[in-house]
């Protein structure tokens, strides 16, 4: 079941984002070859009556693609040149590369709204609503709000926790209001926990959050949950860049695998909030300016448009081939950690 999870949400996120690109490509007027969901071998193919695209099937649950006319060094000339992809206005291309980006953020933004309103909907405001006797019980109380750590503004539950876990093992410092409106600072000490070697780091509290039901709460939370998770993988990307996060931190398609499981055993509308949750990732992932990926692509648009002509085809698709393959390698290093973690 686990399996069928997985193949079901990542075929969910994958379609809605080259559905995108196959919406907008359509739009402008681009000959598109195939939609593809999956890669690798074809496990079934169809074609709808004077639509020139293939709709593929393949075998592998792990990525999709729109192929267009125009992407590729080889010019077909079969197609006209009207209908290529370099021959569109730079806006067009611009949509056609974005979309795909937009259609996973409003995935991700109507899976929130959805659990807002059926689930209720946290305001994502830190409240201490767990104090353990003897850790820190002295200097914070069940009912503190948690306004700034280590001199940073909590603006969201999401960033704090990410904070506390960049800062694990050292004493955090915090600026709490309390019930009576009191606002002061304190230091949480952290209790190091081993566990037949495995060693840890706890402070004693434990979060929550105010609740609220209603349209109106729901959509609020739709938006803020989507800006504290972008603002939680921006500084994921910076600590990974700076050092603080090791490759180890990251997730391929066997820590997903687990991460579905591990949702599928808490209940569907955590397997509903992970819907949400990957597609805003794919969608943040892809707006990075990485070659072979859209926020590469999106790059080079940006160059041109600065430059006032158009980058030399075979350069960008060297650069984007260049950093596809290098990405296949960073794939297969998060995969064999992945594996690793599972012994």
């Amino acid at each position: 079941m686990t399996l069928i999870y997985m193949i079901l949400i990542l075929g969910i996120i994958v379609f809605i984002h080259e559905f995108g690109h196959f919406i907008f490509a359509k739009k402008a007027g681009i000959y598109v070859y195939e939609f593809s969901l999956g890669m690798g071998p074809r496990l079934f193919k169809f074609k709808r009556k004077d639509d020139e695209t293939e709709y593929s099937l393949r075998l592998l649950p792990i990525g999709g693609y729109v192929q267009m006319a125009g992407e590729e060094l080889e010019v077909d000339e079969d197609i006209p040149e009207s209908m290529r992809m370099q021959s569109k206005t730079w806006i067009q291309r611009f949509l056609t590369i974005i979309a795909g980006i937009m259609f996973n953020f409003i995935l991700a933004i109507v899976v929130f709204f959805i659990i807002g309103l059926f689930n209720g909907s946290s305001q994502n405001k830190p409240y201490i609503t767990l104090v353990e006797d003897g850790i820190n019980s002295d200097v914070v109380n069940v009912g503190d709000r948690i306004i700034s750590v280590n001199g940073k503004k909590v603006i969201f539950t999401d960033v704090f926790v990410l904070d506390v876990q960049l800062n694990s093992g050292k004493p955090l410092n915090l600026t709490v209001k309390g019930t009576d409106g009191n606002v002061r600072d304190v230091v949480l000490n952290p209790i190091e926990v081993n566990d037949n070697g495995n060693v840890s780091y706890k402070y004693g509290i434990g979060l929550g959050d105010e609740v609220k039901t209603g349209f109106l709460p729901a959509l609020k939370y739709a938006f803020v949950k989507f800006a504290s998770l972008v603002t939680q993988m921006f500084l994921v990307i910076v600590n990974l860049f700076i050092g603080k996060l090791g490759i180890s931190s990251m997730s391929g398609p066997v820590g997903i695998f687990n991460v579905v499981g591990e949702s599928a055993k808490a209940g569907f509308i955590n397997l509903v909030y992970l819907v949400g949750f990957i597609s805003l990732n794919v969608g943040f992932m892809n707006l990075l300016p990485i070659p072979a990926l859209d926020g590469g692509r999106i790059l080079f648009l940006i160059i041109e448009k600065i430059k006032g002509s158009k980058v030399d085809v075979k350069v960008e698709n060297t650069i984007h081939t260049i950093g596809f393959v290098l990405l296949m390698v960073l794939m297969l290093v998060i995969t064999f950690n992945d594996i690793i973690k599972l012994f």
